[in-house]
């Protein structure tokens, strides 16, 4: 079977649990380069059994970040760059899907859509999860943000792609199943809140930043500080989160609790810059 020509890039740490199942489904490409940051569990061991290329990722801080650092270090043999996360797994019909599409030269990258699973079950209603992560080296990059160690997350996590032309969706989605446990994700929740509420801050002061469409709603109703209320009543009811059962409103409730925390952060680092 010809390989297809796309290179796969795999941010990890400490990813023992997910990476298997992740590596395992991404034979059928050409190249799979694992970007880890100095993990202390199997992860490296799992990579470079499984055939991975391993690289060895430690953040200073600054710009670039792990993807972006990744694109201008690594031996890329391909145009077109897949971004994965350790817990997000392709489908034969994902593949067959992107194999297809990437021949057309038309488009510069595409965006993909997840099916999310909470709790060990698979969540058929609330808001859908996608992001543009397929797109070719030469016309995209992810975005730079200016931050000093906001919250010590040495990869591109809200960042988003900027990417130079025409941009497709892909129809077939890839699973995103995390099985690490709940605690994991709460977490890993409270360092990107922290995240969000800085970069809300920068923002502030910044007038020419680049925002997509669901950046500049979190924001506008960061501003009036009724994001919490208004995405739980979305999610659960207007949405239809209630049919997934308890797994839909404990969900609803940790996701709105999510931009509760980057609220109060944001009064609270606003506080604090007063206080110097």
């Amino acid at each position: 079977m010809n390989k297809i020509p796309i290179s796969v890039i795999v941010s990890v740490k400490n990813e023992a649990l997910n990476l298997p199942s992740c590596l395992d489904k991404l034979k059928r490409f050409t190249q799979i380069i694992v970007v880890d940051s100095g993990s202390t569990d199997e992860t490296v061991t799992i990579a470079s059994g499984m055939g991975a290329e391993v690289l060895q990722f430690q953040w200073n801080g600054k710009f670039p970040k792990k993807r972006n650092w990744a694109m201008q270090n690594a031996k890329i043999l391909n145009e077109w760059i897949l971004f994965l996360d350790a817990d997000e797994f392709v489908t034969d019909e994902f593949i067959d899907e992107i194999a297809f599409k990437t021949q057309d030269d038309s488009y510069s990258g595409f965006t993909i859509q997840f099916e999310n699973y909470f709790m060990g079950k698979k969540m058929r209603y609330g808001y859908g999860f996608k992001k543009s992560a397929l797109f070719k080296k030469s016309k995209g990059a992810y975005e730079k943000v200016e931050e000093d160690l906001w919250s010590h997350l040495d990869m591109e996590v809200h960042e988003h792609p900027i990417i130079e032309g025409k941009v497709g969706v892909i129809k077939s989605k890839v699973v995103h199943k995390d099985f690490k446990n709940l605690e994991h994700y709460i977490a890993k929740h409270n360092a990107y809140s922290t995240w969000e509420a800085q970069r809300y801050l920068q923002l502030k002061q910044t007038k020419n930043a680049f925002l997509s469409v669901n950046q500049k709603i979190k924001y506008g109703l960061l501003n009036t500080g009724l994001l919490p209320a208004v995405y739980f009543l979305g999610v659960y009811f207007l949405k239809l989160g209630f049919l997934d059962g308890k797994q839909g409103f404990y969900l609803a409730r940790f996701k709105s609790h999510y931009f509760f925390q980057i609220q109060t952060k944001v009064d609270s680092f606003k506080n604090n810059i007063e206080l110097k």
